[in-house]
């Protein structure tokens, strides 16, 4: 037992219940690992494995790191049955559509391999009903994530998030072949438009850090455990973000025209928003938000169907963004039409 580790007064039958609970939500443990969780020795965590597996638990043990890891094999466990109706069934399946951006990673298999399961103890007439409506709620994806170079490494990651591991990560600099490592303590998977991001505390940058998986070129997990605080909250570290990025927050104020008004109104945008249409039917959104560059990536989105009356900084921003885009248009176009004038002019030399 580990020094200065309070004991655990546990029974065999105590043990027998962590050991099996342990062995259920972290998807495999060391003989070490699971004498420190119940405060005894090897040996006798070895009697109560054996113990566990007369009880009708089929036991797996796998090398990894030079240690045996032991797991349950899922489809053999002595589990109670679960049972959906068809709507539930339709729900999941609508799920499953909605995470097609999951694709080429672990999670993607995993899914797959769930649904695989259904499919067996399905009607064949259920099964093909359910995938047609799940290929009618398919969704558009532009621009999707390429996860080939990182997916070698999810599988760490997930490793670690599940049994709260910190993590050596090696991250991909924006723009180039060169790499960062980070100290990582994963806390959660963050997904925003169709990109998967971990969201952690990086102890050698002092703070809270979001990292894109597919720049991830390398996850290490450490045998050091970590605790999540209790007052974490992932949702207060984008409170005020439109996006991704919390910096200082505004009051937004943008117009929209009567034109696209319709695709503005009956969205939420941001907590507290307040919406308003004129006369003319254009309406007005105003919310409180950070993230400048976000922001303006949306706004120029609706061209210009959009006005942005606050604040000064956010107007001056597009301006600059539409001064600067329609002076590399005018450039393009002088240089083709003088490309159009220089080959005219050649051709009639040549005749």
């Amino acid at each position: 037992m580990p020094k200065g580790k309070p004991a655990k007064k546990y029974s065999q039958a105590g043990r027998l219940h962590s050991i099996i609970r342990l062995l259920e939500t972290r998807r495999g443990l060391t003989l070490d690992e699971l004498a420190e969780e119940c405060a005894v020795d090897r040996r006798t965590i070895h009697r109560d494995l054996n113990a566990v597996e007369q009880a009708g638990y089929s036991l797996t043990a796998e090398w990894s790191d030079g240690k045996k890891v032991y797991s349950f094999l899922t489809k053999s466990r002595n589990l109670p049955p679960i049972t959906f109706t068809l709507p539930q069934l339709m729900s999941l399946y609508l799920l499953r559509s909605l995470g097609a951006h999951l694709a080429g990673t672990p999670f993607q298999s995993e899914i797959d391999e769930l649904f695989k399961s259904i499919h067996s103890v399905l009607p064949d007439r259920h099964a093909a009903h359910l995938e047609r409506i799940a290929r009618v709620s398919l969704p558009l994806l532009h621009g999707a994530r390429d996860y080939s170079p990182a997916a070698a490494f999810v599988d760490n990651l997930q490793k670690a998030l599940l049994q709260q591991f910190r993590i050596r990560l090696t991250y991909a600099k924006k723009n180039t072949n060169e790499t960062d490592e980070y100290e990582v303590d994963p806390y959660t998977l963050v997904f925003h438009k169709g990109g998967i991001y971990l969201l952690g505390n990086a102890h050698n940058r002092a703070g809270m850090r979001l990292f894109a998986l597919e720049r991830i070129r390398g996850v290490e997990i450490t045998r050091q455990r970590f605790e999540i605080p209790d007052s974490y909250q992932p949702e207060t570290h984008f409170s005020n973000a439109f996006g991704l990025v919390s910096d200082t927050p505004m009051n937004v104020c943008i117009r929209f025209s009567a034109e696209i008004a319709h695709t503005v109104r009956d969205r939420i945008w941001m907590p507290g928003q307040k919406i308003s249409t004129d006369t003319k039917g254009r309406v007005t959104v105003e919310f409180e938000a950070a993230g400048l560059m976000e922001l303006t990536s949306w706004i120029l989105s609706y061209g210009i169907h959009a006005e942005v009356l606050g604040p000064a900084e956010l107007r001056t921003e597009i301006k600059r963004q539409v001064k600067e885009m329609r002076r590399m248009y005018r450039g393009k176009e002088k240089d083709r039409d003088a490309d159009k004038t220089g080959k005219k002019g050649t051709t009639g030399r040549l005749l």
